[in-house]
Parts: C-alpha cells; sequence; structure tokens
C-alpha cells in the first residue's frame, strides 16, 4: 500500500479560501517590523498567505489584509513587487 502525501493547505487572508500552499504567496514579517516576500515559505516571523492574482493583491491592499494579519504596516514596494510576479 502506498502511502498517499497530504497536500499542505494554507488559508488565503483576503478570500478565506483554503488552498494547496503551492497556489499562494507567504509575505512574512520580522520582529523588528521587516515585511517581506517569502518565496521559499521558510523565512521566519509572522506569515500570511495570498492568493496569487492580481485581483486578490489589489484587495489585499485597498482593505489592508496583511497589515492586520501580520500587526505591521506592509510598505507599497511589497505589493509592486507581487504585482509584478504576479500570475495573471
Amino acid at each position: 500500500m502506498s502511502k498517499i502525501k497530504k497536500i499542505p493547505l494554507r488559508t488565503c487572508v483576503v478570500t478565506k479560501e483554503v488552498l494547496p500552499k503551492k497556489e499562494l504567496i507567504r509575505i512574512a514579517a520580522t520582529k523588528e517590523g521587516q515585511v517581506s516576500i517569502d518565496f521559499i515559505g521558510k523565512a521566519p516571523g509572522r506569515g500570511a498567505y495570498i492568493k496569487f492574482t492580481k485581483e486578490v493583491i489589489l484587495l489585499a491592499q485597498k482593505t489592508k489584509a496583511l497589515d492586520k494579519k501580520l500587526e505591521v504596516p506592509v510598505p507599497d514596494e511589497i505589493y509592486v513587487e507581487l504585482l509584478k510576479i504576479a500570475n495573471d
């Protein structure tokens, strides 16, 4: 019998959808308030996952969903960077 590999699921802080981790991007914030895009998903600090589409990224910026989740202000550069590399 082969073991079924579990797919790690995470919840998007904007849409509240539970999706496979691969479909989301993690934003990490350190205790010092440094915010970064966590491409490998292992950066230290508090993390928040968002769906990797332009509309969700823009909605996150508008609603400040990441700021609330990470408990630090997320700089506009993070959103600019996310939009540059978004899927659609």
